[in-house]
C-alpha cells in the first residue's frame, strides 16, 4: 500500500468541486485515510514548493496557494501515487484528456485544481509537512477483497 498527498486547490474548493473529486478517488477504491481543511500559511507554501523557487511562477503560485482554504488529503491503495496522478490529468486543464480531473473540470493553464505527490518520497515529505503524527489513519476497509484480489493473501 502507497499513501499520496492530494491537496485539493483554492480553485477547487471555491467552485464546490471537493465532493466529485473526493469521490472520484473512493470510486476507485482508494481510501482517505487523513484529510483536512486549511489556509495554507506564506511559510509552508514556501517550504512545500522551494523547488521552484526563482522561477518565474512561483510567487503567482504561492500567492494563489494562500489565497483561500484548501482541502488536504491522505490517500491510500495499491499503487496509489501513479494511480491518482493519472487520475488527475495533465497539469494544463486545457490539454488535460476527458475522463481526468483537470480535464473534466479544469480549462486554466493558471489553476489546475489538484496536486498529488509525484513519488514516494515525494508523498513521505509532503504528508510530513500537512500532517502531524497520528493524523493519519489506519483502517481495515471490509471491501478491501472487492477492490484488490486477495488470492495470493496480498492485494493485487
Amino acid at each position: 500500500m502507497e499513501t499520496t498527498l492530494i491537496i485539493l486547490k483554492p480553485d477547487a474548493v471555491q467552485r464546490g468541486l471537493m465532493g466529485k473529486i473526493i469521490s472520484r478517488f473512493e470510486d476507485k477504491g482508494l481510501a482517505i485515510v487523513g484529510m483536512k481543511m486549511m489556509t495554507i500559511s506564506q511559510e509552508l507554501a514556501g517550504t512545500h514548493y522551494g523547488d521552484h523557487k526563482g522561477k518565474p511562477f512561483y510567487d503567482g503560485l504561492v500567492g494563489f496557494m494562500t489565497s483561500s482554504p484548501v482541502l488536504v488529503m491522505a490517500v491510500q491503495g495499491v499503487g496509489a501515487i501513479a494511480m491518482c496522478r493519472k487520475m488527475m490529468g495533465a497539469t494544463f486543464g486545457s490539454k488535460a484528456e476527458p475522463g481526468t480531473i483537470r480535464g473534466d473540470f479544469g480549462s486554466s493553464n493558471s489553476f489546475n485544481l489538484i496536486h498529488g505527490s509525484d513519488s514516494p518520497e515525494a508523498a513521505a515529505k509532503e504528508i510530513g509537512l500537512f500532517f502531524n503524527d497520528g493524523d493519519i489513519q489506519t483502517m481495515d476497509r471490509a471491501i478491501q477483497g472487492w477492490v484488490y484480489d486477495m488470492a495470493s493473501g496480498s492485494p493485487e
